[in-house]
């Protein structure tokens, strides 16, 4: 790992994180867990603030949002057979992001560098 946790509070963070990108996943085949995730994230953005994890937040949040916002732009637009490929484009887009994020966070590694 690029950023080594040497607290018992970064290893629980991190745990917490790796549970979040878990959830957002599952939100393919029970959607709720998408809501408990954005929640969870906004509880415990202040326990992550100053961390490499911070970033990975960021990214989840983003990602529940953007991802809610095309959502809703593509079932609005389903009528006009483009928003079928606006939910598809979505669904791809929401996947890389769980798979980026996941992988980052086990590498170490924020989302974003500077």
């Amino acid at each position: 790992m690029g950023n080594l946790a040497t607290t018992e509070a970064e290893k629980s963070a991190i745990t917490l994180t790796t549970v979040i990108y878990a959830l957002y996943a599952a939100s393919y085949f029970v959607g709720i867990t998408a809501i408990i995730a954005i929640v969870m994230n906004y509880v415990k953005k202040d326990d992550v603030a100053g961390t490499f994890l911070e970033s990975h937040f960021r990214w989840q949040i983003r990602t529940f949002w953007f991802g809610v916002l095309w959502g809703v732009l593509g079932a609005i637009t389903m009528v006009f057979i483009i928003g079928w490929f606006v939910l598809v484009a979505d669904g791809i887009w929401i996947i890389y992001r769980i798979v980026k994020g996941w992988l980052r966070l086990n590498d170490g590694k924020p989302m974003y560098t500077v």
